[in-house]
């Protein structure tokens, strides 16, 4: 099964999508991120312009220590 992903422009038709989403049984997911930085870390991942960060070693990660 493929994912789609539908960009409402507004809150009413956000409202219908979900709207007929349930209507239909369909489950829905949200992101409680703005797209356009989600687009801009995908962007960064693809070029591979990012760093990894250790959770346990934060400051070490970023070779701040």
């Amino acid at each position: 099964m493929e994912t789609l992903i539908m960009h409402p422009q507004n809150k009413e038709q956000t409202a219908v999508l979900k709207a007929l989403a349930k209507s239909w049984k369909i489950s829905v997911e949200t992101s409680p991120y703005d797209p356009d930085f989600v687009n801009m870390i995908k962007k960064a991942e693809k070029r591979g312009n990012y760093k990894t960060i250790d959770p346990t070693d934060v400051w070490g990660s970023l070779q701040l220590k």
